[in-house]
């Protein structure tokens, strides 16, 4: 049984919606990458789209989207998500994930696209 958190921000007034999702609509996700659209439909936003556009594991690790792959990876890292430098040029190797939607996901976040981007893909 999968269940995951689901966090829809919308700009159109600076709040956002967590919705816990479990089982068949779960499932939906697995495989899902970020930057991929989805129907918000189901989630209490009708006839809008919705865009992926991070998450993080059960561990508390953040997925990064220019990492192929739902595996972790320790990369260096320069700037977020998965690190805030202190001073400036500070890099350092953190553990993060890859962009894809696995099993191990708890919460994915999504920002609700607004009507004129609804119908493009990118």
């Amino acid at each position: 049984m999968v269940e995951l958190k689901l966090v829809l921000s919308n700009p159109a007034d600076g709040k956002s919606k967590t919705v816990t999702v479990a089982d068949a609509q779960a499932q939906s996700f697995i495989g899902l990458r970020i930057k991929d659209e989805f129907n918000a439909d189901a989630y209490g936003f009708p006839g809008q789209m919705a865009m992926i556009t991070g998450g993080s594991d059960k561990s508390g690790i953040p997925l990064r989207g220019d990492i192929p792959g739902g595996a972790k990876r320790r990369i260096l890292l320069a700037g977020p998500p998965g690190y805030k430098p202190k001073n400036d040029g500070e890099r350092r190797r953190k553990l993060v994930r890859g962009s894809m939607i696995t099993e191990d996901i708890v919460q994915i976040n999504a920002t609700l696209l607004k009507s004129e981007q609804a119908g493009k893909t990118s």
